[in-house]
Parts: C-alpha cells; sequence; structure tokens
C-alpha cells in the first residue's frame, strides 16, 4: 500500500495529485479510472465530452471520509490522462452527426443524401474505433488484476469495456441507472447510438445474463416490446411506477430489494446522470422530469454490497460541463457519484443487516 504519512485527507484537493486530490500514481491504484470524451450520437444538448475533465475539477472539493466505505480511497483511486485524440475525433464527427440530425428533423433521407450517407459511415466507423480502444484499454488494466470504472462522455462509452469484462466472467448483470431505456436499434442510424447502449450490450454480450433498469421513465413503443418480449432477461422498474408504488405505501427499501433479488451475484452499474432529478444535472444532453435524489441510489448501492454481490465496475455517464444552463451542479454531483461508485467498488464484504436509520 501506498505511503500515506505525508498525506492529510483533512486539507485541501491539490491538484497536483490526481483524482479526488489523491496521491496515487498508476500502479498503486487498486481502482483505475478511464475517461472516455466522446459524445458523437447524444440527440439533443452537448457537453458530455468535457464531464471527465469537469468532475476531475470538482473532484477536489469531495471530502474523503464515506460512512459506507471508510478509509476506500486508502486503497487507491487513479484516472488516467484524458486522451485528447479521442476528444479531438469526438468533436469532429460530432458535427457530422448533427448535419445528418438536422436533416432528419427536416424529413430528409440521408440514404438520398451522398455526402451524408459518407458521414453516417465515418461516423459509424468511429463508434467501431471507440469501442475497439475502450476494450483494449479496460481488457489491459483487468489483466493486470485492477478495478475498472469508466467516465463518460455518452453513454455508448462503455460498451467496449462491458465486453472486456465479459471476456473474463461468463456470468453477470448489469444494474442500470437512467431515465431512458437506451434499447433503441441504431438510433437516428448510428450503430454505436447512445441510445443503443443496452441494445447493443444484450446483443454483443451473452455473458450478461440480465439487465435491470431502474427510474426509466422516456421509452417508445419498440423498446416497451423488447422488455416484454426478452423472456425476463430484461427486468425493467418504470419510474412511473416505483413513485406510485410509494405513494400508495411501499418503501423505498423494499423496492430495492426486489430491484437486487432479481440480480446475479457479479453486477455491473451503469449510471447515466439523467436517472437523477434533473435539478441534480440541468446540463445533461437529454433531462426527463422525475428521477431520483442521490441518497436514493447510495441507498440501493448500499443494499447492492451488503447482500454480498460483487461489482466487477462501473461507468458513470453524460455528465455535461454546464454550458446549457450556465454554472449548474452537473459536475459536483458527478464527482460525489463517482467516490461512491469509487468506494462501494473497493468494499470488501459487510457482514450484518442494514443499519437502521433514525
Amino acid at each position: 500500500m501506498q505511503n500515506l504519512s505525508g498525506f492529510d485527507p483533512n486539507s485541501v484537493g491539490l491538484k497536483s495529485n490526481n483524482i479526488f486530490g489523491l496521491p496515487f500514481q498508476e500502479d498503486e491504484a487498486q481502482l483505475i479510472l478511464l475517461p472516455v470524451p466522446w459524445e458523437v450520437t447524444v440527440s439533443y444538448r452537448p457537453g458530455a465530452a468535457r464531464g471527465p475533465e469537469k468532475i476531475f475539477d470538482a473532484a477536489m472539493q469531495v471530502d474523503l471520509y464515506d460512512p459506507d466505505v471508510e478509509d476506500g480511497w486508502k486503497k487507491g483511486f487513479y484516472m488516467l490522462p484524458i486522451d485528447r485524440n479521442i476528444r479531438t475525433k469526438s468533436d469532429y464527427l460530432r458535427q457530422c452527426a448533427e448535419l445528418i440530425i438536422s436533416d432528419m428533423i427536416d424529413g430528409g433521407n440521408i440514404a438520398d443524401n451522398a455526402q451524408l450517407s459518407g458521414k453516417l459511415k465515418e461516423i459509424n466507423e468511429g463508434g467501431k474505433m471507440l469501442l475497439d480502444w475502450v476494450y483494449e484499454m479496460t481488457f489491459n488494466l483487468l489483466k493486470q488484476g485492477k478495478k475498472v470504472g469508466l467516465i463518460g462522455g455518452d453513454h455508448s462509452t462503455p460498451l467496449g469495456f462491458i465486453k472486456a469484462l465479459a471476456a473474463l466472467h461468463d456470468d453477470f448483470g448489469i444494474l442500470q441507472i437512467d431515465a431512458h431505456a437506451d434499447l433503441r436499434i441504431a438510433y437516428e442510424g448510428f450503430t454505436y447510438s447512445h441510445a443503443s447502449i443496452m441494445y447493443n450490450v444484450l446483443q454483443q454480450t451473452p455473458q450478461v445474463k440480465k439487465l435491470v433498469q431502474v427510474g426509466i421513465r422516456d421509452y417508445c413503443n419498440e423498446e416497451l416490446e423488447m422488455i416484454r418480449d426478452s423472456n425476463g432477461r430484461i427486468t425493467t422498474f418504470f419510474d412511473r411506477d416505483i413513485k406510485a408504488r410509494q405513494y400508495e405505501g411501499a418503501t423505498w427499501k423494499d423496492i430495492c430489494k426486489e430491484v437486487i433479488d432479481v440480480l446475479p451475484q457479479k453486477v455491473y452499474i451503469s449510471f447515466d446522470i439523467d436517472g437523477l432529478d434533473p435539478k441534480l444535472c440541468p446540463n445533461t444532453g437529454t433531462p426527463v422530469p422525475g428521477g431520483f435524489e442521490t441518497e436514493q441510489v447510495f441507498y440501493l448501492f448500499r443494499m447492492l454490497h451488503l447482500s454480498g454481490r460483487q461489482i466487477i465496475g462501473f461507468d458513470l455517464n453524460e455528465v455535461s460541463n454546464g454550458d446549457h444552463i450556465g454554472d449548474g451542479i452537473d459536475a459536483i454531483v458527478g464527482a460525489r457519484v463517482l467516490f461512491k461508485l469509487c468506494n462501494f467498488i473497493v468494499a470488501g464484504p459487510l457482514p450484518g443487516p442494514l443499519p437502521r436509520r433514525g
């Protein structure tokens, strides 16, 4: 373990250190965070490509004491440098995607436009490039025995990471916190659309035996049919149903238990920040009324941990840079969500029942 005798966890976070102001190098850290500054296919508002750097800056304000996992940070968290080439590629392809989306909104047919058809092909090739890059980066880290988390970018970014985990685990589930089902097939013609991430996961990784979605409140008929026809591979806890049950007396604890009961032993967490109430993420690309408070999601994670299940990886995505609503709190919230995810993935098993409150 890193010698921390000269580090004061109660002092100001130093940017000369790494994420959360921690004094770890990559080889010393148990958890490696991969930033993926990519947002080519976002449907509404851009900004997520700058999410990793904004989260890094905001993370310097996060206090290191976590009552759920005391001293988890001592196991070492390290965020890799942002790959500027990936971000530059994203910026270029995003401009191409905006032309295509604008033409579609105006009623155009991309197949009839040679220039836009060429740009669509280039975008889909770029998506495959990113998938392969993320796969290689995360697979190599996992083979070194590192725990890995991914910071997007839009929600298309973790596909390569999930495929890397599938190369090492025969059977695992995904816990998806999200406003959207993300089960569209090549949405807007983009094979690797942010709105198609879970469809692509289910098609390409048979090792994912179960997808459990929580907080979904924006979806189309095609996605609903896919959920209903999945033979139990997808279980969706819609935001509307969760709220209705709570209005009628159900406790969040009971609902969380139902969520966890349908998950297998190994769990990957995919956290789209728009799963939260949009007051907490006003600049995210596609905000939707409804959603959760952060403490509700942290409670779910706490129960997941106490159930004895193993968190094998996570992503946090769609945290925007705050250009739409001025100085929003998106990165501040994102940094605290990230810290909670980091602590739970490095935590050992906690025996005993869930602590009582009050």
